[in-house]
């Protein structure tokens, strides 16, 4: 199947400072990958260059389309006058123009996110007013609204109350089965498991292939410094937002396989 997604030795540099280093991977068309990591392991940088916003330093990075760039809700300037339906609006600008008047289509778009995420009755609330995951689920209807074929989510569901956290998943499987690409930012490793395919980031990438196959205690180890728990068969990260690799990547597992 072609790719969706292409990176070749992608890096990318802040100055000095290296936070994505020759990451090579291929991601197919019309499916799920999960990008895992310690913070500063490079995960939301790849999601950055994978919608354009940030240049390589080295290497490249290919999107089929127009990709849609989901990052996580933050708190809202309460000056700022904007209704659910107007952030949700926002994603239909850049193909109609800012300007023009909506059509048809772009009325459907907005309207079947605003369904799909459950937030119609709160569209005409200031966003604002909102909980932090009713503003996650504006943002991911917002994405929706874009009708992109590849979707990218950066941490979707962190932190979230378990119906807004239920709800986001629920859609990503839904978007993957009707044939676009879905990349998440998780440090959740059951939320990986779900996923086609993982990618595990400690700077440059540690491994990459089926769930099975990257998430074991030895890659895990390397990604997170051994702060994990098991239990039984589990693995638990143990504050992974905290954690830190303890040891380069292997130079011969920087060398990603097609997926």
């Amino acid at each position: 199947m072609q790719p969706a997604i292409t990176t070749d030795n992608l890096t990318v540099r802040f100055g000095n400072d290296v936070a994505l280093s020759n990451v090579s991977l291929a991601v197919p068309a019309g499916s799920s990958l999960a990008v895992i990591g310690s913070n500063g392991s490079g995960k939301s940088t790849l999601l950055a260059a994978l919608a354009g916003s940030l240049e390589p330093a080295h290497g490249s990075a290919a999107v089929a389309g127009s990709p849609a760039l989901v990052q996580q809700a933050t708190e809202v300037d309460k000056s700022l006058p904007i209704t659910v339906r107007d952030a949700v609006s926002l994603a239909r600008y850049p193909t109609l123009g800012l300007f023009r008047r909506f059509r048809s289509a772009d009325r459907t778009a907005i309207d079947r996110a605003l369904t799909r995420l459950d937030i119609t009755d709160l569209a005409s609330m200031q966003l604002h007013d909102l909980s932090g995951g009713q503003r996650q689920r504006v943002l991911i209807a917002q994405g929706l609204a874009q009708d992109s074929d590849v979707l990218l989510l950066d941490e979707p569901v962190n932190g979230l109350d378990p119906v807004s956290r239920a709800l986001i998943l629920q859609v990503i499987d839904e978007e993957v089965a009707s044939g676009r690409t879905v990349v998440i930012t998780t440090h959740h490793l059951d939320d990986a498991r779900q996923c086609d395919q993982v990618l595990l980031l400690a700077t440059s990438a540690i491994a990459v292939g089926p769930p099975a196959e990257v998430l074991t205690e030895h890659h895990l180890r390397r990604g997170f410094g051994g702060k994990f728990i098991r239990v039984g068969d589990e693995i638990i990260l143990d504050d992974p937002h905290d954690c830190a690799p303890t040891s380069p990547p292997v130079s011969s597992d920087s060398q990603l396989a097609s997926m």
